[in-house]
């Protein structure tokens, strides 16, 4: 699994970074670097449990995260 990392800045000033494949999975930072370690720990969490319910398979699970 590669996961696209969209970051924004908000008119606050705040950054944005959502996982594009993950509907929903989304954090805010005071930086972009902020903005997408919460955002790829979250991501991370997403597939944990995802794992642990059987949706998705363990043979699939090779997590890597790429700037957008």
């Amino acid at each position: 699994m590669t996961f696209l990392v969209e970051l924004e800045q908000e008119e606050d000033g705040r950054w944005i970074a959502e996982v594009v494949e993950l509907p929903g999975v989304l954090a805010y930072g005071g930086t972009q670097q902020e903005a997408r370690a919460k955002v790829q720990a979250l991501a991370l969490r997403v597939v944990a449990e995802r794992l642990e319910h059987g949706e998705i398979s363990p043979e699939l699970v090779n997590v890597s995260f790429a700037a957008a």
